[in-house]
């Protein structure tokens, strides 16, 4: 594959930023790995960093090079600070940088698929949230979302009693803005999802921090019938964790030409809510 790490300019943040872009090579010489490119443009994954990290981390601490040459998948991963994907109260706006300007921006440097069945998204921790309200907000856009221990229940962290968000954090992206019930609360936006959403999996560990948050989202999906791919299994908040079910997510994507695995049934040990 090749990597590439782009700096830009951005419209919508008014400054320099960065993504990091795996674009699929055919290759059959080279030792220990073969790659798969489609004849056409490459299907495309979204993939979203943590509260902590920036584009570069995927790359870093896992081996999703590796687990995505054989598929023909490009991967985009951008890099949006502390943001939680938001168009921040007293900062940038990264919700419009993610959902509008950098698709074009991707389109406009690389070869990449516009079909909404080429087109996913997925992400950990504030990424598996930023990627299933990117989802619930913009079904028309992908046919299949992830989140890997996201914190899929946000709007009550302001104040939670254990582990609430950063007060600073939280002042910088949402102020005095009222959270739960709103277009930044991801079980309010399952009230509001029409019937054409895209295929959702969520994977928590039952040693995270952040499990209770996606047993309340499961819990509101199931009371609207909304149908998401649950691997609730052993594991915490960690990149052995990511490593591994990162893997998961690429075997259920339903990728053109994928077999049973890649057409959006669960993996192994997971069930289907």
């Amino acid at each position: 594959m090749a990597r590439i790490r782009c700096d830009f300019f951005s419209e919508a943040l008014g400054m320099g930023t960065s993504m990091t872009v795996l674009l699929p090579e055919r290759t059959s010489t080279q030792i220990g790995m073969e790659g798969a490119a489609p004849a056409g443009d490459p299907p495309v994954l979204y993939l979203l960093h943590g509260l902590t990290d920036d584009d570069t981390i995927w790359t870093r601490r896992t081996a999703i090079e590796r687990y995505v040459a054989p598929l023909g998948l490009a991967v985009v991963m951008p890099h949006a600070g502390r943001s939680f994907y938001a168009d921040e109260e007293h900062g940038n706006r990264y919700w419009t940088f993610l959902t509008e300007e950098l698709p074009q921006v991707c389109r406009s440097f690389f070869r990449l698929s516009e079909r909404r069945e080429d087109t996913f998204v997925a992400g950990l921790s504030m990424g598996g949230y930023g990627a299933v309200k990117w989802a619930l907000r913009r079904p028309d856009r992908f046919a299949a979302a992830a989140s890997l221990s996201g914190a899929l229940n946000v709007a009550n962290r302001r104040d939670h009693p254990t582990r609430p968000v950063d007060p600073a954090v939280w002042h910088t992206v949402w102020g005095d803005r009222d959270v739960p019930g709103g277009d930044d609360d991801t079980v309010a936006l399952l009230g509001r999802a029409g019937v054409d959403l895209p295929a959702l999996y969520v994977a928590c560990g039952t040693e995270d921090l952040l499990h209770e948050d996606n047993v309340r989202f499961i819990e509101a999906a199931r009371a609207r019938d909304v149908p998401v791919t649950v691997d609730f299994s052993p594991g915490d908040h960690d990149w052995a964790y990511w490593d591994d079910k990162i893997r998961d997510v690429l075997a259920w994507l339903p990728l053109p030409g994928a077999g049973p695995t890649g057409a959006g049934a669960p993996p192994a040990g997971s069930a289907r809510h």
